[in-house]
């Protein structure tokens, strides 16, 4: 009788240690871990920057957080990102600063204000319109009646290819044949010669641009968006930016005017203020890490890294860039 009453007293402890933890693993240096130390970061297609990046970060948190395993998800990219997030799907979240204003504002594909805040703006992303040169296609205008792929469903890449579409006067939904797919399978479907065209959002190079210039060679040309800036900024302001997409980068003939979109990091407005001031830390105390990823991390920097508006910064990186 004895050895079941000291049997059920330890049972009885160990439950009341489970509740008081909140079914949390303990933190080794104080304190119960976000999410039992396991966290996700959404990114994007398999063969774009955001995920690339997502996957070096993923790795250097691992590593320089400790108690914590972080792992990278291939997703549909800023609009998915944001949903996930929210949803608490995913804990942290690559997006384009459009997508992640509307979701802030309760614009465009967000109904209402997201609870969501940035640790960081990062690097820029620069929009590339491709097109076959049998396709016949020297400028948006021109995609009229076209197979255009606008890329993958709630992605950046098709707000802003959307948007592109509308400033040059076509409908997307009647004017092109519109093919919402991944940049793996535009990639694919331009090479086969199923589609005519792509829009993509992304940092440079980007590997499935580089796949897709590197084969078709002569067969493939970019087309000029610059002169679509003015109605962009008219209606959605001045996030767009013009740029130029130098011809060294996939060793093209000429340089190309395009348009250019800062990318954010993305949170959870309740993710607990110390680990959002740490995951921005990291981030750029160990920038030289993810340089070797990507050399698209070289352009995140810490003047710029506060600069998230309209999307409010945590706390916890607020407190961050305060003391670096």
């Amino acid at each position: 009788m004895r050895s079941v009453t000291r049997i059920g007293a330890v049972v009885a402890g160990l439950i009341l240690v489970l509740t008081a933890c909140g079914g949390e693993r303990q933190n080794p240096g104080g304190g119960n871990l976000y999410k039992n130390g396991r966290l996700s970061i959404a990114t994007g297609n398999t063969t774009g920057v955001y995920y690339q990046l997502g996957g070096g970060y993923a790795d250097l948190l691992s590593k320089q957080l400790p108690g914590y395993q972080v792992t990278a998800e291939a997703t549909g990219a800023s609009v998915e990102n944001i949903q996930r997030v929210v949803r608490g799907d995913s804990d942290i979240a690559f997006s384009l600063a459009d997508t992640a204003s509307d979701a802030a504002t309760g614009k465009g594909a967000f109904s209402s204000p997201q609870p969501i805040r940035a640790l960081a703006r990062i690097y820029t992303n620069y929009t590339q319109v491709l097109a076959r040169k049998d396709a016949g296609v020297h400028s948006i205008a021109d995609l009229k009646g076209k197979r255009v792929s606008v890329g993958s469903p709630n992605s950046g890449t098709e707000t802003i290819a959307l948007r592109l579409l509308e400033a040059a006067g076509l409908d997307p939904a009647s004017d092109i044949d519109k093919q919402s797919l991944s940049l793996p399978e535009t990639v694919q479907g331009v090479k086969d010669g199923t589609i005519d065209a792509l829009f993509w959002s992304g940092g440079l190079p980007t590997g499935g641009i580089t796949d897709l210039v590197t084969n078709l060679k002569e067969q493939i040309v970019f087309v000029p968006i610059d002169d679509l800036l003015t109605p962009l900024q008219a209606k959605y302001g001045p996030t767009y930016q013009a740029a130029t997409l130098r011809k060294d980068v996939y060793g093209t003939a000429s340089d190309v005017g395009t348009i250019v979109v800062p990318n954010l990091l993305v949170v959870s407005d309740k993710m607990p203020a110390d680990l959002a001031e740490n995951l921005t830390r990291i981030l750029f105390e160990h920038r030289a890490d993810l340089i070797k990823v990507h050399p698209e991390a070289s352009n995140i920097s810490r003047d710029n890294g506060p600069k998230t508006e309209p999307v409010l910064l945590h706390e916890g990186a607020k407190k961050y860039f305060a003391g670096s």
